[in-house]
C-alpha cells in the first residue's frame, strides 16, 4: 500500500499521502493510500465496483477515503453522468402508516446505493396535482408512484423519466419501466377461505371507496372466493378509508333482520374494520361471536382494537425496497424483478 511521511494514520495504519495542492483531499489521494487506480477508486465510490473489483478491494478503498475524509463532488459527478441520483416517490398521503413504511423501504435501498428519495403526498389524495418541481426531467432520475396517487403524475409524465408503478394493474404498464405488486388476490382468497371454514355463509364486503387497482383486485378476488362454494351469498358496502365511515357502512349493512344479517364482515382495509367493530358493538353485537369482522394491511391498529383483529399483512417494506430497486435496475438497464410479494393472513 502506497504512503508518504504526511504523519497522519492512513487505511490500514500506514501513513496517509500528502493532500492535493490546495489542502483539498482528491480522488488521486483515495488511490494512493489503497494502492489502487483512480478509476478503481471512481467505481467504488460510485457504487459500479460490483463484477469489476473485489470486496476486499472496495472495503480498502472505501477505509481510505474515510481516513482521509474523502467526499465525491456529487455535483460535478451528476453533471457527468446525467444523474441526479435523486428519485421521487408519489404517495395519496402522508397520513397513512403503510405508505411511511413504504418510503422506509425506498429510502434504506436507495442510501445503499448513494441516492436520495424525495416524498411527494398528492396534496388532494388521488386526484392531479402541479409538477413538484420546474423541470422534473432535470430533478429527478426517476419516479416510484403507488396507484392510488397515479393520477398526480399527469404532470410530470412529459418528463421521459423512468417510472416504477407499485400495486398497480400490470396489464396497464405502457410506458412504465417496471410494476411492483403484492399478491392481494391470494391475500382476499386466504380471507374468504379462513371464514369459509368457520362456517360463515352470510358476507358483507365493506369495500374502499377509491377507483384504483389494488381495491378492484381485492372485490374481485372475493367474489370468486365466495362463489365457488355453493350457498354463500356476498353484498357489498361502499365507504371511504376512515373509521368513522367504515362504522356507519357496517351499520348499514347489520340493521336488518337476524335471518338476514351478515354473519362476517370482510373489509379492505383495517381502518374500515375498526368501524365496524364500533358499529356491531353499538347494535349489541358481539365480535367475533355474533359477527366476524378482518381487516387488511395489518396496522399497528390492529392490535389495538379487543378483540384484535384478523388481517392480511402488507409487507410495505419491502414494496418500497422492491420499488427502488426496480428504478436502479431499469436506470443500469437490468430487467426489473415483477414477482409479486407474498401477503399473509394474520387470524
Amino acid at each position: 500500500m502506497a504512503s508518504t511521511d504526511s504523519g497522519r494514520p492512513g487505511a490500514g495504519g500506514t501513513p496517509a499521502p500528502a493532500r492535493s495542492a490546495g489542502g483539498r483531499t482528491t480522488s488521486r489521494d483515495v488511490a494512493r493510500a489503497a494502492g489502487v487506480s483512480q478509476a478503481t477508486v471512481s467505481l467504488v465510490l460510485g457504487d459500479k465496483w460490483r463484477g469489476r473489483v473485489s470486496e476486499r478491494t472496495a472495503g480498502t478503498v472505501r477505509e481510505a477515503a474515510r481516513e482521509l475524509g474523502y467526499r465525491p463532488n456529487l455535483a460535478a459527478r451528476n453533471l457527468r453522468l446525467g444523474r441526479t441520483r435523486t428519485a421521487l416517490l408519489v404517495v395519496p398521503a402522508l397520513t397513512s402508516e403503510f405508505f411511511a413504511r413504504v418510503y422506509t423501504g425506498a429510502n434504506g435501498v436507495a442510501a445503499e446505493h448513494g441516492f436520495g428519495v424525495v416524498l411527494y403526498p398528492s396534496p388532494v389524495g388521488t386526484g392531479p396535482a402541479l409538477d413538484p418541481f420546474d423541470s422534473a426531467r432535470a430533478a429527478l432520475d426517476g419516479v416510484i408512484a403507488s396507484s392510488m396517487a397515479a393520477d398526480t403524475l399527469s404532470g410530470m409524465r412529459g418528463g421521459g423519466l423512468p417510472l416504477v408503478m407499485l400495486d398497480s394493474d400490470p396489464r396497464a404498464g405502457t410506458g412504465t419501466a417496471a410494476t411492483v405488486n403484492l399478491d392481494i388476490a391470494d391475500g382476499m382468497r386466504q380471507v374468504a377461505r379462513h371464514l369459509l371454514a368457520l362456517g360463515h355463509r352470510r358476507f358483507a364486503h365493506l369495500a374502499a371507496a377509491v377507483d384504483s387497482w389494488t381495491f378492484r383486485e381485492r372485490a374481485g378476488a372475493l367474489t370468486r372466493a365466495v362463489a365457488a362454494v355453493p350457498g354463500p351469498a356476498l353484498a357489498r358496502e361502499s365507504a371511504a378509508l376512515e373509521v368513522e365511515a367504515g362504522r356507519r357502512a357496517a351499520e348499514r349493512v347489520l340493521r336488518v333482520a337476524a335471518e338476514r344479517r351478515p354473519t362476517a364482515l370482510v373489509c379492505d382495509d383495517d381502518l374500515l374494520a375498526a368501524g365496524a367493530c364500533k358499529a356491531a358493538r353499538g347494535l349489541g353485537l358481539r365480535v367475533p361471536e355474533d359477527v366476524s369482522v378482518t381487516g387488511f394491511d395489518d396496522l399497528a391498529l390492529a392490535t389495538a382494537v379487543d378483540p384484535e383483529l384478523t388481517t392480511v399483512r402488507l409487507p410495505a417494506e419491502a414494496v418500497g425496497a422492491r420499488g427502488m430497486t426496480a428504478l436502479l435496475d431499469a436506470l443500469d438497464g437490468r430487467v426489473p424483478d415483477t414477482a409479486p410479494l407474498p401477503v399473509l393472513l394474520v387470524p
